[in-house]
């Protein structure tokens, strides 16, 4: 067999391939913008929200619980990371300035009242609690008084932004000499330097979680 026979042959082998990713690529993808995206009485709530808060906050709508709580020991926990991949809040309210997360909300409908339903919110509950974050949870209506809702989350925002409660602090002192524990993730913190700026190259405790944890320490000196 000639040379150029045993190349066509071998291509061949791959024509079927290379017309599966040639339709692959021509083929029209079957994906459709929602009308629906949030519901009537989601937008109408939007709407009450939008009016009261105003600037300083910035309204986030069906925000998965994955991208707001993180688990702290991942590699331990896979189980309790794959129960918030699927569930999200209504809606999350976070500080402009920084994209802080200040508050979740829940509408509750007639759905809610479902067994299944009451343990997915007591769930949602217990993780927005575990994490420090307010859940407030606002039955659907068909218009929303601005001064109720004003009044429920008013007092939410300044507690946790105006006059924050302080860091709780570890009730044992370790040894300077020893690697931290970061207080949020009951992790050991990992020492790590600054990389540029005018303090480029001091060292610091940082979080092994970063950058879902930010948590610091600074390296003390050592005793003799």
């Amino acid at each position: 067999m000639a040379v150029s026979d045993k190349k066509s042959g071998c291509l061949s082998i791959f024509f079927p391939f290379l017309k599966f990713f040639q339709k692959e690529e021509t083929q029209a993808l079957p994906y459709r913008l929602r009308d629906d995206f949030l519901s009537p009485a989601e937008f109408s709530f939007y709407k009450v929200l939008s009016s009261l808060l105003g600037g300083r906050w910035t309204i986030q709508s069906k925000v998965r619980l994955a991208d707001v709580f993180f688990v702290a020991r991942p590699n331990e926990n896979i189980a309790f990371f794959n129960r918030i991949a699927q569930k999200h809040l209504d809606f999350l309210v976070c500080h402009t300035t920084s994209m802080k997360p200040a508050l979740g909300i829940e509408l509750d409908d007639s759905s809610h009242r479902r067994s299944n339903r009451q343990e997915r919110d007591e769930f949602v509950e217990n993780v927005c609690k575990a994490a420090g974050l307010p859940l407030l949870r606002v039955p659907v209506q068909r218009e929303y008084n601005s001064r109720e809702i004003a009044a429920q989350i008013a007092p939410i925002l300044k507690a946790n932004f105006e006059n924050p409660a302080p860091q709780s602090q570890p009730t044992v002192e370790k040894p300077t000499n020893s690697v931290p524990v970061c207080p949020k993730c009951d992790i050991p913190m990992v020492l790590r330097a600054v990389a540029q700026g005018e303090h480029k190259g001091k060292q610091f405790y940082g979080c092994s979680n970063y950058p879902q944890c930010r948590v610091m320490k600074p390296v003390k000196a050592q005793i003799a």
